[in-house]
């Protein structure tokens, strides 16, 4: 059995590494970002406690953000289901067939209390299944696109091809992407780590923002001055 405090631990080591080596995440991030999407994952994230954003990447994993496939697994929601989990449905609306996938299958994300980041991508590993975990690889499904992975993926359920590699975008990569675009997504200990990576630029010189050292930094310093005692 997976020791689920240790992977808790490992993918948080992962997470402070991991680089993207795989572009099109900033692109997918956007549309996962997109108000209208954001407004329809809060109204099942505020029925199931399951932060918006992690709901957000599941639905682009099983689906590719089609708003006609279950977040269960990506089957119409219309139809009662074919792959794990079966028999689900139907449902009236995505809504309701998504609130169903957090509450009611496995792993019953709706139940997870830790949201740090070890924690988010322990349980997202555990949404897909710890197959990976079991044979000590990171998971394809968290970590493809990143330089934390490199093959191995289930093709279908229960068959592993350990040369095979998964083209789709890992849960990872998405949160950073996702992180760059919305400043409100956040984890305990985490940090907004940007897609494009150099340095930021500089704040160009202004009357709020003079250069140090400059005259008119000396002005601004003098004016605050002036202003604190009235």
């Amino acid at each position: 059995m997976t020791d689920l405090n240790a992977l808790t631990r490992a993918n948080a080591k992962r997470w402070a590494n991991a680089k993207i080596t795989r572009s099109g995440f900033a692109n997918v991030a956007k549309h996962l970002t997109d108000s209208a999407a954001k407004a329809r994952y809060q109204s099942v994230s505020i029925k199931t406690g399951v932060p918006w954003f992690v709901i957000a990447v599941i639905h682009e994993r099983e689906s590719s953000q089609d708003w006609a496939g279950s977040l269960a697994q990506g089957d119409p929601w219309n139809r009662v289901s074919v792959h794990v989990p079966v028999g689900r449905g139907p449902f009236r609306s995505w809504e309701e067939a998504a609130i169903d996938a957090l509450v009611n299958c496995a792993p019953h994300a709706a139940r997870n209390k830790d949201w740090s980041i070890g924690g988010t991508l322990a349980k997202l590993e555990e949404y897909n299944g710890l197959g990976y975990a079991a044979r000590g690889r990171p998971s394809a499904y968290i970590w493809s696109g990143t330089d934390q992975y490199k093959s191995g993926k289930y093709v279908r359920d229960g068959v592993y091809d350990p040369e095979a590699v998964d083209s789709q975008l890992g849960c990872a990569g998405l949160l950073m992407a996702m992180m760059a675009l919305d400043p409100t997504i956040t984890f305990t200990g985490a940090t907004i780590r940007p897609v494009k990576s150099g340095p930021a630029p500089a704040p160009i010189p202004s009357i709020t923002h003079p250069t140090k050292g400059s005259i008119g930094e000396f002005i601004v310093t003098v004016l605050s001055a002036i202003f604190r005692r009235k």
